[in-house]
């Protein structure tokens, strides 16, 4: 999954009680709501190791 503002690649990263999307590109953190529109197939087998996706 791509990153909406500089087009790197995102992964996926876990703190304490959430789940975010960074890129590793720019560091821009996403939640997961926001670009849940756009969640690849790959991305989507990654979260679904998570039990518990904490949206704040």
């Amino acid at each position: 999954m791509k990153c909406r503002k500089c087009t790197e690649q995102l992964e996926v990263l876990r703190q304490c009680n959430r789940i975010r999307l960074r890129c590793t590109g720019c560091n821009k953190e996403y939640q997961i709501h926001e670009v849940a529109s756009d969640l690849d197939e790959e991305t989507e087998k990654l979260l679904e190791r998570y039990t518990v996706l904490i949206y704040d």
